[in-house]
């Protein structure tokens, strides 16, 4: 059988940190410029201390991907012990992470497989991508299928936030500057999603329970989930976290919802103070029973 190692960067976010201790996964780190100081993210700044850097920031941080070079040395070196990597990355409309993997992947023999992947996410929704790939290796499965199995679960993913300070929106030009502040002033608080790997405001509450309360719609949509979590900005579980993860006990009955934070990249795009939720809804099989 192929011996499968996955390869993503510091961006994605994990509902149990144990998966890349258990399997195969390699995290290169991205690095966070922060007012000229350049960290790399969760080895030289801790995500609490991100955060709360970002709020006192008067301009949006950058975040500089893993390089060419950075992708070329890894790929070339697990290329000893690997028949195939599979690598994945955030959207290649909000990183050059993708861009720079194809490159390097050009650079490395043929005796190893490598699969560029735009996971067209962020952050929860890239980590899923990295399990199914780690779940893959755990069953052993072809390379073809293996890689399959995550290009196919790239359109399962879904996520959408609510945000609560604006600045990040407006910096970011998510949102016009007008509207960021017209939506300010009045309270508003918007609701964005990543889809085709762009973030896009799609509508708008005004108030913690109605945030609250779209989220769990949000989540109800789907009858079958393979995965599912909870972003929030701190890692102390948060009173809005608590209050969903009580509704949507009742709503799916023995399902888990955990919780983490969401990872210091994405929250160079929406600012250290949202809370949203990620799925990657299950399987299917697309029979057409019509006859």
């Amino acid at each position: 059988m192929p011996r499968i190692h996955i390869v993503t960067d510091s961006g994605a976010t994990f509902s149990n940190p144990r998966l890349i201790k258990h399997y195969p996964v390699t995290i290169l780190p991205n690095q966070i410029e922060i007012e000229g100081v350049r960290f790399q993210e969760d080895i030289d700044l801790e995500s609490e201390q991100a955060f709360e850097l970002l709020g006192k920031l008067a301009a949006t941080p950058t975040v500089i991907p893993p390089s060419e070079n950075d992708y070329a040395e890894l790929y070339a070196r697990l290329s000893h012990f690997y028949d195939v990597i599979i690598s994945i990355h955030p959207s290649r409309d909000l990183s050059k992470s993708w861009q720079n993997g194809r490159l390097a992947a050009q650079q490395v023999g043929n005796d190893c497989e490598i699969a560029v992947i735009d996971s067209q996410s962020l952050c929860a929704g890239q980590g899923m991508l990295v399990r199914v790939a780690a779940r893959a290796a755990h069953d052993r499965l072809g390379v073809e299928e293996a890689i399959q199995a995550v290009r196919t679960a790239v359109n399962r993913v879904y996520s959408v936030y609510c945000i609560h300070n604006l600045d990040y929106l407006r910096f970011n030009q998510i949102m016009k500057p007008s509207h960021a502040i017209l939506c300010t002033h009045m309270g508003i608080k918007p609701f964005v999603s990543l889809e085709d790997g762009k973030i896009i405001v799609i509508e708008k509450v005004r108030n913690q329970p109605q945030a609250i309360e779209r989220l769990v719609e949000f989540l109800v949509e789907f009858t079958e989930l393979d995965d599912a979590v909870m972003l929030q900005h701190q890692n102390q579980i948060s009173e809005e976290t608590r209050i969903m993860q009580d509704r949507l006990a009742l709503e799916f009955p023995g399902q888990h919802f955990p919780f983490t934070m969401y990872s210091t990249t994405m929250a160079t795009w929406l600012g250290p103070s949202a809370i949203g939720v990620a799925v990657l809804e299950k399987e299917t099989d697309d029979l057409d029973y019509d006859f």
